[in-house]
């Protein structure tokens, strides 16, 4: 289904997410769960980084200038918004604008996605830690900072964001890292983010979510109909609701499967 999003879009999403696991949804219920925990998610963001690193550190300068999962983009492309991700990030730490504007976003990604592999890999590495260790300083974690376009967040969210940046494009790459891959915790707390996106949206049905593992969610109830029971495993509904697969191994009750909007 990755054929269905734009590169840009699936990118550009992340940027601008606002993930919370401060609450679960359960059979439609809101109940309290385990708030953010910022020094978790930095150790978790170091290890994924790792993971990617030691992944795309296999590849050679004809690999990483092939297509990526995401459509228009290379695998340098990916890992070129990885970097700029983590020196937007790192501007947000330190109270200035995430991006200088979209156009010197974009361009910048375009400049670097044709690099050989081993600049691409040494950007990597020293723009990730240099947001790892700017994290790492005593900070007021509760403060509430600014993203792209207005948006805001508590700057506890700040290393999850990175943490689903480093993961999901990970998979993107399309180099033997699949949804199945990525940890169990992550799954379900990106799961809950995007279902809390959908939720109310003017397209979506109510639709509840069944993971294999017990796992439950609600999302969409905006238009009439539904509710709609998808049953599958975690990853495979992560990759449908994030448009990275179709859908086609989930089972369906009370309807159709819902179309969801892009990201």
């Amino acid at each position: 289904m990755y054929e269905a999003f734009d590169s840009e879009r699936i990118a550009r999403a992340f940027d601008l997410r606002t993930p919370d696991d401060s609450f679960t949804r359960l059979s439609g219920e809101a109940r309290l769960g385990p708030m953010t925990d910022h020094a978790h998610d930095l150790e978790a963001v170091r290890e994924a980084t790792d993971r990617l690193l030691s992944a795309t550190g296999k590849l050679d300068d004809t690999t990483i200038a092939e297509p990526s999962r995401l459509p228009g983009w290379s695998r340098g492309h990916v890992l070129a918004h990885l970097s700029r991700n983590a020196d937007a990030l790192l501007n947000v730490l330190q109270g200035r604008p995430m991006y200088a504007d979209s156009e010197t976003r974009e361009r910048d990604i375009e400049r670097d996605a044709p690099r050989p592999l081993a600049d691409q890999l040494a950007d990597a590495r020293e723009s990730a830690d240099l947001f790892l260790a700017a994290a790492a300083e005593p900070a007021d974690w509760s403060r509430t900072v600014t993203l792209r376009n207005g948006v805001t967040d508590s700057a506890s969210r700040l290393p999850f964001r990175r943490r689903i940046e480093v993961e999901m494009h990970h998979v993107d790459l399309g180099i033997g890292y699949e949804l199945e891959d990525l940890p169990d915790e992550f799954v379900a707390r990106e799961i809950d983010f995007l279902a809390e996106r959908f939720d109310g949206h003017p397209a979506v049905v109510s639709t509840d979510l069944a993971a294999d593992d017990g796992q439950l969610w609600t999302t969409g109830g905006g238009t009439e109909g539904g509710p709609v029971v998808i049953r599958g495993t975690a990853p495979e509904l992560l990759g449908w609701l994030s448009g990275r697969r179709d859908g086609s191994a989930l089972t369906v009750d009370g309807g159709t499967l819902p179309v969801m909007p892009p990201l």
